[in-house]
């Protein structure tokens, strides 16, 4: 990868979004500021009432020192409400600028892995959020205050300034081993639990299989195997932190009975006074405070720099497309050159040097048995291949130059499986955008599903899931195809979308196709049944992920048709 290609991916990085947020966290440092030396307040006020009302036996001068003590902790307690609104503030505006961002990113890494990716980066998100907005944050904004509190004991004794110094170095030693021993494990841990939740939420879409064919005892036993190791990963980790966290909190109390135990040796020699020897220890607590919120954060601040990572590391691989807007709709010629698709797990790829040739407003259906590449060709022409090299044009131009925003509304698209998605049938079929009636109704129509719709309690507003339980498997099909001829594209590829059809949605698709020629709409039909192949200008017969034959298809669409051989190493393919 170039320096200059490595340099645009930063741009669109995460660090460069947190960095526009540079003036609220200097806003956030100033305060922290303001708050930590109005944080003395108590250790000054004590010093004065020992060493000065209580000699004095002033209750004008008490009641000034309070007065004065009061004031300066209300503005603390204001200082810090205000810091606490600015993060908040930083973690809505974060979530407003990222949040489009990371769900597209997440969505296009998902086409290449079969990791639940957009959840999971959600997931890092609100992690990275919830950090920010936290109280853990608040110790890395007042640990660089520590030498001032130091410089403070040191001026009230040296050996007071000693002893918070050598307690000070054990915590930090003590936060780096923390650190040292608790990241690993804590990252394992929650890999292994969130491996478990994705294995168990991707099992259960299927709960109407598993429940009728008695499976659930085996999915059970698999989840129960990795939620075994996330939990002992997870409670191998905890004791690491709760051991950390012991020793701290020993080091917290010893230090304070320590710190104790010096004043009152200074003030026995005559060297302190009691006022200072009691500010001091007060002084010396505050001046760990944050170390020790370091490391009883520590684990979230793990997580959150770990979620950081990812995050930062898929919105560089998944840089937010440059939409192209206003470029014209595109019309359908395909020119596909030494086509190879490959997929994760398979040692040989799944399409082997593809020679296609589709002209604009021509159909072309492609047939084969199963297993010879054929959906995974309609994905390779509509861009959602993961892995394909050679050559893929469109119009002329490669298709990889068309965001899915801009080509997305130009094309229409059946898988072999059809996912319907959580809204109104009216929604499904505009595609999840704002329907437009008059639109909707012509797909429907197009499709023969109207009739059928309006029979349902609401008709276009009927409700249904991601499975689409109210309606039938045809019916799913028949509004996938609706869906696909939504806006009318001129780029339709339909994958098997007769294959859940009945006698009537069977006429109901061959008249859509033909309306679709009409209209010169380039098609691409993959299909294992003949009928509709009748319709079609080329027939590409694949085969072992190669063309085998192409040709007009009165030869190859005939029922009962033999496919014909693949052409020899270096041949061409046999024509019909």
């Amino acid at each position: 990868m170039t320096s200059t290609s490595l340099r645009s991916r930063a741009a669109h990085g995460l660090g460069p979004i947190l960095m526009s947020f540079r003036r609220e966290f200097i806003a956030v440092g100033l305060f922290s500021g303001v708050a930590n030396l109005l944080m003395l307040t108590p250790t000054i006020y004590m010093l004065q009432v020992y060493d000065r009302v209580l000699v004095s036996h002033s209750e004008l001068t008490l009641l000034a020192v309070s007065l004065i003590a009061v004031f300066m902790l209300a503005l603390m307690a204001f200082t810090e409400w205000v810091r606490s609104r600015v993060l908040v503030r930083i973690g809505l505006r974060l979530d407003q600028q990222l949040g489009g961002r990371v769900f597209a990113a997440g969505f296009n890494a998902s086409l290449a892995t079969t990791e639940q990716t957009p959840a999971r980066a959600a997931a890092d998100m609100l992690q990275v959020r919830q950090f920010i907005t936290g109280q853990g944050v608040f110790a890395f904004f007042d640990a660089p205050w520590i030498p001032v509190y130091l410089a403070v004991a040191f001026i009230l004794h040296p050996v007071l300034g000693f002893v918070a110094l050598a307690f000070a170095c054990v915590q930090v030693l003590l936060a780096w081993l923390g650190h040292q021993r608790t990241a690993e494990p804590t990252q394992q841990a929650t890999r292994a639990a969130t491996d478990a939740n994705m294995y168990l939420q991707g099992k259960l879409r299927h709960v109407e299989t598993l429940e009728a064919m008695g499976m659930l005892g085996g999915l059970r036993r698999r989840w129960q195997e990795r939620h075994a190791v996330a939990v002992g990963r997870h409670s191998a980790a905890q004791d690491l932190v709760q051991k950390v966290a012991a020793a701290s909190k020993f080091v917290r109390y010893t230090q304070q009975s320590l710190t104790l135990a010096a004043g009152a040796m200074l003030v026995i020699a005559g060297d302190l006074t009691p006022g200072a020897m009691i500010a001091a220890n007060l002084l010396v607590a505050r001046a760990l405070a944050p170390i020790d919120a370091i490391v009883t954060n520590w684990r979230e601040f793990v997580l959150a720099r770990s979620a950081y990572g990812r995050l930062r590391a898929l919105l560089e691989a998944h840089p937010e497309a440059a939409s192209q807007g206003g470029r014209a709709a595109p019309q359908g010629a395909y020119q596909v050159r030494k086509l190879v698709a490959a997929a994760p797990g398979r040692a040989a790829p799944i399409l082997k040097g593809i020679d296609l040739d589709i002209p604009a407003g021509h159909m072309v259906a492609v047939v084969g048995p199963s297993g010879s590449g054929k959906s995974t060709l309609a994905r390779c022409l509509i861009g959602v291949w993961p892995d394909a090299q050679g050559e893929l044009l469109l119009d002329g131009a490669p298709l990889s130059g068309w965001s899915r925003a801009d080509l997305g509304p130009f094309i229409g698209y059946v898988p072999q499986d059809v996912e319907l998605f959580e809204g109104t049938i009216a929604e499904n079929i505009a595609r999840m955008g704002e329907p437009d009636s008059p639109q909707v109704i012509a797909a429907a129509r197009a499709t023969g599903l109207h009739e059928d719709i309006l029979r349902l309690p609401r008709g276009y507003d009927t409700a249904i899931g991601d499975s689409g339980g109210v309606l039938s498997a045809g019916q799913r099909q028949r509004l996938a195809l609706a869906r696909a001829l939504y806006g009318d594209p001129p780029i339709v590829v339909l994958d098997e979308p007769n294959a859940s059809l009945d006698e009537a949605g069977e006429r109901a698709l061959v008249q859509a196709l033909q309306e679709l020629r009409r209209r010169r709409r380039t098609i691409v039909l993959v299909t294992h049944r003949h009928p509709a192949v009748q319709l079609a200008d080329l027939v590409v017969v694949l085969q072992d992920g190669k063309v085998a034959a192409m040709g007009k298809p009165p030869a190859l669409a005939a029922p009962g048709t033999a496919v014909p051989p693949a052409a020899p190493a270096g041949g061409t393919p046999q024509p019909a």
